[in-house]
């Protein structure tokens, strides 16, 4: 009896646990999974960016995965300085991948394998050691309609010549165009040397990857309608495919390094900070359908969607990603924006010295610590800059001997009590604000424009300030 009335409570007691298992297996298999494909044969750019970032920004949206793949099968060209770009590229902007990378030159053998399957079934051919999709063949196998085009000037394709080619129209669904429509033509699959073309790594690797969504520029379009025809050859699962819009310069022609810098790096290295890059790219053909404009990583993914992604071209606008990035800077904290100006070759900051870098005005890290540098150099200038336009050396001599006596007696060096400072020495002496605030500012900086004179006061510190006022009333002295 106990034998029998345990059976059933262990089945009871199994079922839960089968139920479990059947729809989280569930769950796995309609996961969201994107990827991004550098390849190693340059630097990670701005471009290349925007697509990875749109990337992660799709996957961590649903809750999904955004992986990796090296496509380093151009041996030629692939290095691993390029690689380690790509990656430092990506982590300085904060888009982690998940799991491990995945190296195409690892799978060489994976791709001869089918290469050789579609050989085998009829829909490529076997010609001097190359494997050649053969459309035609392939199309009427799959069932497919098409249309035959006279000629297609097959420019990229490996071949690189003039041959019939095909149109097929709604092959399928781009979540920004709509309708995917195109030509296919006889295209090398894998070559004499036993590596493959883009076309089948790329289409073998996503379907090994498990790869929901192909996330890529609108110049990758025109190769989706091959790409499906060989997902169908092939049996894998067709990923929904969405061709992001490319980004322009600001004369509307293709974005190339007289537009922008060459390497995302290479706006870490001009002072640039990662989130204003971020947040810079990511409205750059996406937008949040409202006056928005400043967006945290974490921000963008909430707020993510395909249907705010624009068909046309982005242009870039380097003023644009000025000022997200001046407030930024101004938005830092005070330990990060100390850290990171030490990278720039400032050390021992001041308080003031921080106040002033985050004041605003400053587009980058980089021209911030520079003007810090600078100001710290005892200024070179013409005397007769002192005096304001409006005003003539004896009131300037006056305005500067009234702001030395009082900094000279001041006790507390705040914001508060140098304004109040330099507005009595203004009253006292009957003067304008020019007889005062201009030759302190010169006297301080030696320039016409430059921050506010207690901004500098106070990135001097008083005993630097005193005497560059000092030596501002000797210039006068001299001055005829």
């Amino acid at each position: 009896m106990r034998n029998n009335s345990s059976s059933p409570r262990g089945s009871r007691a199994r079922a839960p646990h089968f139920f479990f298992l059947k729809h989280f297996c569930a769950r796995l298999s309609l996961m969201i999974k994107t990827r991004f494909a550098p390849s190693p044969t340059g630097e990670l750019h701005i471009g290349s960016a925007r697509t990875a970032l749109f990337s992660y920004l799709f996957a961590k949206h649903e809750g999904g995965e955004f992986l990796l793949r090296i496509e380093d099968t151009d041996r030629g060209r692939s290095t691993k300085e390029f690689e380690k770009n790509i990656l430092d590229g990506l982590s300085w902007l904060g888009l982690d991948y998940d799991g491990e990378i995945l190296y195409q030159s690892k799978r060489l053998e994976e791709y001869k394998k089918v290469a050789r399957s579609l050989a085998k079934d009829g829909f490529a051919v076997e010609k001097k050691g190359a494997i050649i999709l053969q459309a035609k063949e392939t199309l009427k196998k799959l069932n497919i309609k098409y249309e035959e085009v006279k000629r297609f000037f097959t420019e990229h394709s490996d071949n690189k010549s003039s041959q019939k080619s095909y149109l097929l129209r709604n092959i399928g669904t781009d979540l920004i165009h709509g309708e995917i429509s195109g030509v296919v033509f006889d295209t090398v699959l894998l070559r004499s040397d036993g590596t493959p073309t883009f076309h089948l790594a790329v289409v073998i690797d996503d379907e090994f990857m498990g790869i929901t969504h192909v996330i890529r520029g609108d110049d990758h379009l025109s190769n989706t309608p091959l790409h499906i025809i060989l997902q169908k050859a092939l049996g894998y699962k067709i990923p929904q495919y969405a061709h992001i819009p490319m980004i322009l310069g600001p004369d509307r022609a293709k974005l190339s390094k007289r537009h922008a810098a060459t390497s995302v790096l290479e706006y870490k290295k001009q002072g640039y900070l990662p989130e204003a890059i971020v947040n810079f790219i990511a409205l750059l053909g996406w937008n949040p359908k409202d006056e928005r404009e400043i967006f945290s990583l974490e921000e963008l993914i909430k707020e993510f969607d395909f249907k705010n992604v624009n068909k046309s071209g982005a242009v870039f606008d380097i003023e644009k990603l000025d000022y997200f990035n001046s407030e930024r800077l101004k938005n830092l904290e005070i330990k990060k924006l100390k850290n990171l100006l030490e990278d720039f070759g400032l050390i021992d900051l001041s308080q003031g010295e921080i106040a002033l870098a985050k004041r605003g005005g400053y587009k980058t890290l980089k021209e911030a610590a520079e003007y810090i540098s600078k100001l710290r150099k005892l200024p070179q200038y013409e005397s007769n800059l002192l005096i304001f336009k409006k005003s003539d050396k004896k009131r300037t001599v006056t305005g500067l001997n009234q702001a030395l006596g009082k900094l000279l007696t001041l006790t507390a060096w705040s914001e508060k009590d140098l304004n109040q400072m330099l507005s009595d020495a203004v009253t006292d002496s009957n003067l304008a604000n020019g007889d005062v605030f201009w030759p302190v500012r010169v006297a301080l900086c030696g320039e016409e424009k430059s921050p506010s004179p207690v901004e500098l006061l106070l990135a001097l510190g008083k005993d630097e300030a005193i005497a560059r006022i000092e030596k501002g009333l000797v210039k006068l002295d001299q001055l005829e």
